[in-house]
């Protein structure tokens, strides 16, 4: 096949690339190019989606997949106006942030929706609606031949985020230092592994399935998620638990961002968050790697990148070893 990527050279998009091609499909991605290169065998069309003229070096020929990334309105729509017509079949990369409600384990792609954005452009706040417009806007124009997807959090190897690696490089940094965890066993996290994720985008644009599915990885209480991250990563410390109206009063940020507890999240209006429902997709033919497989791999990247480096997911070695002795002294 003949793949056009809307993107490509962002995390996402670059691993979307790099599996077609050794798949043995042809790859051509559309994109600024600021956010890194194309995979080696890739076509980089260098373009601005802000101009009148961004899709004209790709829209006189016929695509046989073409997969949208953007949550921009505005693009989304103007690719479809250049495109849709090429395109044997489209992935449209949506998000489960297009949902309402976070609140209710176990939902699934029948739950209600943000009203979709008005506006062309939007700000990371709009989010959500902007996805919910792009959804709609890509439905009117495709109806059947559209795919779209739903992920939740994205993790392994490549993740910058952090948050799938959060707790395997803590583990890893200080094996023989307490670990602070929150008491919170049972709280559900759902991590889809990119390299899952990517495959099943190819499977589906090779078999031009259609409709809208949530993409999401297994649940998995967070309690064993950690456990695990302290198996692999060697950790022999003390597990030190602390309770969530404790992190919470003593600012610990929750699930992610700087001086954070990755995917910690005890809000109760975050419920089903990271326990959303992804039966359609594992129908379709979605399959998820181990969890172990997915903590190992993500370590090594980890370790690559630097186990003592600054994080968008977890704590610092310093405000780790404040909140201990802050715990320590209330008790």
């Amino acid at each position: 096949m003949q793949i056009l990527i809307l993107g490509g050279t962002a995390w996402l998009g670059r691993e979307i690339a790099r599996e077609a091609l050794a798949r043995g499909h042809g790859v051509t991605a559309l994109a600024r190019g600021e956010s890194g290169p194309v995979p080696d065998a890739a076509t980089l069309v260098v373009a601005d989606r802000t101009r009148p003229d961004a899709y004209a070096a790709v829209a006189d020929r016929d695509w046989d997949a073409v997969v949208e990334i953007s949550w921009q309105p505005a693009f989304v729509r103007e690719a479809l106006a250049a495109l849709g017509d090429r395109a044997a079949h489209w992935t449209l990369i949506s998000s489960t942030s297009v949902y309402a409600s976070a609140a209710d384990v176990g939902a699934d792609e029948s739950a209600a929706t943000y009203q979709p954005l008005q506006a062309n452009r939007a700000e990371k706040s709009e989010y959500g609606e902007a996805k919910a417009a792009v959804e709609l806007a890509s439905r009117a124009a495709l109806v059947e031949k559209l795919l779209i997807l739903r992920p939740g959090v994205i993790g392994g190897p490549g993740d910058h985020t952090g948050r799938s690696g959060a707790w395997v490089a803590r583990a890893a940094r200080a094996p023989d230092a307490p670990l602070l965890v929150p008491d919170e066993p049972a709280l559900p996290t759902q991590v889809i592994d990119v390299r899952d994720l990517v495959a099943f985008i190819v499977d589906s644009a090779e078999r031009r399935l259609h409709g809208t599915v949530n993409t999401v990885g297994p649940v998995v209480p967070l309690g064993e998620w950690i456990e695990e991250s302290r198996r692999i990563g060697g950790h022999r410390g003390d597990a030190v638990l602390a309770s969530s109206a404790w992190l919470l009063a003593n600012g610990v940020e929750e699930f992610m961002g700087e001086e954070s507890l990755a995917l910690w999240l005890p809000d109760p209006d975050f419920a089903g968050f990271s326990a959303r429902s992804g039966r359609a997709a594992e129908a379709a033919g979605l399959t998820h790697r181990p969890r172990a497989e997915l903590l190992s791999d993500v370590l090594e990247w980890e370790r690559s990148r630097g186990l003592a480096r600054a994080r968008r997911a977890g704590l610092s070695a310093e405000r780790e070893a404040e909140l201990l002795r802050r715990l320590a002294a209330a008790r």
